[in-house]
């Protein structure tokens, strides 16, 4: 098993604003696999808001030893993951592209997508939200019409202007809208917000309350008009017993969880209490994107656009077709590189 990767700076069609701040670019470290003459591909979109950066997953991957036991045998995913897990340096969207890219290589290896080693059925995927960031409202504007063809939208929420962006959206489209406050609310503030966008044609809210105010989250869901989604309060299958009474479903990132092989089991236990399951995303390219997609007919709900949001995706792969993902039927995640990007 030979391994190499390289960092490259994903840079953003708008500037993208939450309510923790402001981005131009993404780093991401492509992960690239070679055995038996195959390729295959991995991908880590490190965010400071899980105290990751690019230089500690480049750190992270030079640990590991890819010729032993067992990284060098791609049929080993459980065991490659509990060794990845126990490894001290490394984090999640490192464990992430480990994981991406052994999937990846299993699937060529079997000449199968990764839809099929799963048991799905690709016309079950789903159709994905497209995100507008906090802006300005003539560039709102703008993004609701570069976003035409998407018939839901998701909406970044969180700041000031929060009833002003959703008020302008609305003098252009009826689309269904999902909110994302990003941790930006008090209670009360949320409460209040939410009971005015349940008349918005808003179908659920995404982690309103920071993630450490649990017990305000479990007051909130029991008032709120609309359904509430956890987001930086499920990071991985552990975290689901400990919130599921506080939210109405969880957003499943592979760069927070570590890639499909968790997310599987997050699927399963959160299925388990009633829960439902949003597929999400960083700002990444089609490589953890497509990825992510081949898990959509488990989901409810998809917000799988990152790729969509960057002026310089380096890969191709996972097709929309207003808004719907259509999965590859290629082996792998069925991504490949654009021009000389190998």
């Amino acid at each position: 098993m030979k391994a190499k990767w390289k960092e490259v700076k994903l840079n953003l069609i708008h500037p993208f604003t939450i309510a923790r701040g402001t981005r131009t670019h993404y780093d991401s470290i492509i992960l690239t696999l070679e055995h038996n003459s195959i390729t295959a591909y991995g991908e880590a979109v490190p965010t400071a808001r899980y105290d990751e950066d690019a230089e500690k997953v480049k750190a992270a991957l030079a640990s590991i030893d890819f010729e032993s036991e067992p990284f060098d045998d791609p049929f080993k995913l459980e065991d490659i993951d509990s060794a990845c897990r126990d490894n001290p340096l490394m984090t999640p969207s490192a464990i992430a592209a480990m994981n991406i890219a052994y999937w990846d290589l299993q699937g060529k290896l079997l000449g199968q997508p990764l839809y099929r080693l799963w048991g799905l059925n690709p016309l079950k995927s789903l159709i994905s939200t497209f995100t507008i960031g906090i802006d300005e409202i003539d560039v709102i504007k703008q993004k609701v019409r570069e976003a035409e063809i998407y018939p839901i939208l998701k909406v970044k929420q969180g700041l000031d202007n929060d009833r002003e962006i959703i008020s302008a959206i609305r003098e252009l489209t009826d689309k269904p809208i999902r909110v994302d406050a990003n941790e930006g609310w008090t209670k009360e503030e949320a409460l209040e917000k939410i009971e005015w966008l349940s008349g918005q044609n808003v179908e659920f809210i995404e982690q309103p309350l920071p993630a450490d105010k649990l017990d305000e989250s479990a007051w909130l869901k029991e008032r709120s008009p609309l359904p509430i989604v956890a987001d930086e309060n499920s990071m991985t299958k552990e975290d689901i017993p400990k919130i599921a009474h506080a939210f109405d479903g969880i957003n499943i990132k592979l760069m927070k969880c570590g890639g499909p092989t968790e997310a599987l089991k997050m699927i399963h236990t959160a299925r388990s209490f009633g829960l439902k399951i949003m597929l999400g995303c960083m700002c990444e390219s089609s490589i953890a994107i497509g990825a992510a997609a081949h898990l959509s007919p488990l989901a409810d709900w998809a917000d799988l656009d990152g790729n969509l949001l960057l002026s310089n995706d380096p890969y191709r792969g996972i097709d929309v077709k207003e808004g719907k993902l259509l999965l590859p039927d290629r082996p792998g995640i069925g991504v490949e590189p654009i021009g000389d990007d190998r």
